[in-house]
């Protein structure tokens, strides 16, 4: 598994590529990271920025708590759907 570098790494790394004064291949080199992991850092960083269109990181976090409460809700509602199915069931009609 590959290590994690810490978010003040990797903001420091993403903006020294930014700044553009050397290639992105001599920077991941100098700083130890493969090169694709820096590209991927440098999309991840335009999206958080708002420079590329994409999901940030407190929307993703915010969807899957939101997918979660609704799978939930679901849930709870076919106990329910089945609860008055069956207490319908021992009614019994005049």
């Amino acid at each position: 598994m590959p290590k994690a570098f810490p978010p003040e790494f990797r903001r420091d790394v993403v903006a020294v590529a930014r700044k553009g004064q050397a290639p992105v291949s001599q920077i991941a080199r100098d700083f130890g990271v493969s090169e694709s992991c820096l590209h991927r850092w440098l999309k991840v960083a335009d999206v958080q920025d708002g420079v590329r269109a994409g999901t940030t990181a407190d929307q993703s976090v915010e969807l899957r708590e939101a997918k979660k409460r609704v799978r939930l809700l679901e849930q709870e509602n076919e106990i329910l759907r089945r609860a008055a199915a069956y207490f319908a069931r021992d009614i019994n009609p005049k």
